[in-house]
């Protein structure tokens, strides 16, 4: 009885889902958005039904199976341990470009502050490669304080976006919103597909809900019902936060800003609250790098004990840091930073998020479609296999459009990665002697 009563309830799981998502993936939108127009808001309707279809199928993928490895324990069911190797790989690459285009935003958010940052594309990527690299030094010291410095800041964001949800109207004007609705001319689908990318790149994270399931009292209830809720939670937050700003700031301004939930607060209120607002974006975003850090050298490092990476991955300090791994992703990540330098913040950091989709939604595609044999394996009532089926099929459909959505450079880029993936994968695959699904791993 005494260990049920630490258990969380539904609604706690489902806030817990709702953070999770809501990090610093939302502050650099609406100024993305608005370089398209407020057309773009289309978006989030797909989206908020890709998403939840997606975070669905995860959280029945989770309780189907406890296996470690998340994603790629499910593709492996499917498709072995090269399916497990390239979700793993795929996503873990997707994390690191996603690390790149959060420290973009922390730059734009501190230029406001210190100008020189951003004064040129060789200044801003200088800073980025600087603050990946202070996030990286700061987690020498092990997991004991990442963890609770990511938990606290990330209110820096949820608090100002959920708060413009909410006041924001009292600012909001039609006529803005309305010359900011499509300035482009495009067609509405034309202008949908356009932000695609952008709108799932907030999302990300969803995948993490089912992790939770030992944490909450009847999981088989609770966690679909947490992850669903919780990400239309996140989701209303986000339709309200970008369709309010578009009436308060004028499209041209918001478009080339650097911090709009900064210069909408400046516009709202006054320019200290403005640099308030900008500060907290920017503790959320140094926050968030934070922790992202850990998580990828975490990630390399469980991979390397199941040799799928090198072992020095998993070699620690004395304060069971990674230091290796994280040395190694810093560079990684520094090299993806002046691959994607670009004239401005806005198109560096689009260049990256939609990369960072494609490298991302194959994973899921792959990790989702395995939930057939896995309720095949498990016998799950005919009912419950049609719904689930239904479910994830519409997941899949709509990860293979965000694909599409995300345009040709970033397509082009994520094939090449998928490429070198099986290239490297062929030198692991001798170490495993289960050639084909379903076999047991082996130590």
């Amino acid at each position: 009885m005494n260990g049920s009563t630490k258990k969380m309830s539904m609604m706690q799981l489902t806030v817990l889902v709702a953070v999770n998502m809501m990090g610093s993936g939302i502050i650099m939108l609406p100024a993305n958005m608005a370089q398209v127009g407020a057309i773009s808001l289309t978006s989030w309707a797909v989206t908020a039904v890709g998403s939840m279809a997606i975070a669905y199928g995860f959280a029945q993928a989770g309780l189907l199976s406890q296996r470690a490895g998340g994603m790629a324990a499910y593709a492996e069911e499917a498709y072995g341990k090269g399916g497990y190797f390239l979700t793993f790989f795929l996503y873990f690459l997707s994390l690191a470009i996603g690390n790149v285009a959060i420290a973009i935003s922390a730059v734009g958010y501190l230029a406001a502050f210190f100008p020189s940052l951003s004064s040129t594309p060789m200044a801003t990527c200088i800073s980025v490669i600087g603050l990946i690299w202070l996030t990286t030094l700061a987690n020498f010291g092990g997991p004991s304080v990442t963890g609770k410095i990511g938990s606290i800041t990330v209110w820096g964001v949820i608090v100002p976006v959920a708060g413009l949800s909410i006041i924001g109207w009292f600012w909001f004007k039609g006529s803005t919103f309305a010359a900011a609705w499509n300035p482009q001319g495009l067609s509405f689908f034309k202008g949908m597909d356009s932000s695609i990318a952008l709108t799932l790149w907030a999302f990300l994270g969803m995948e993490s809900a089912a992790q939770n399931s030992d944490a909450v009292e009847n999981p088989k209830r609770d966690v679909p019902m947490a992850c669903m809720l919780g990400t239309l939670g996140a989701a209303v937050i986000y339709i309200l936060s970008t369709t309010v700003i578009q009436g308060i700031v004028p499209n041209a301004e918001l478009a080339k800003s650097t911090g709009p939930f900064a210069l909408a607060y400046s516009q709202m209120f006054n320019p200290t609250v403005g640099a308030i607002i900008r500060a907290l974006a920017i503790l959320a975003c140094l926050g968030s790098l934070l922790g992202w850090q850990f998580t990828i050298a975490q990630t390399a490092k469980t991979a390397a004990e199941g040799r799928m990476f090198p072992t020095f991955f998993a070699k620690t300090n004395k304060m069971t840091a990674p230091v290796i791994g994280m040395i190694v992703m810093g560079v990684v990540q520094s090299l993806m930073a002046l691959s994607t330098a670009s004239p401005s913040l806005g198109e560096q950091f689009a260049v990256l998020v939609n990369l960072a989709v494609v490298t991302n939604v194959i994973p899921y595609i792959l990790a989702l479609s395995a939930l057939m044999i896995m309720m095949r394996k498990a016998s799950v009532p005919q009912g419950t296999f049609r719904l689930n089926a239904f479910v994830v099929t519409v997941a899949m459909l709509y990860s293979t459009y965000a694909i599409y959505a995300s345009g040709m450079e970033a397509v082009l880029g994520a094939t090449i990665v998928m490429a070198l993936t099986f290239a490297i994968y062929g030198f692991l695959a001798p170490r495993f002697s289960a050639p084909f699904a379903g076999e047991p791993l082996r130590g």
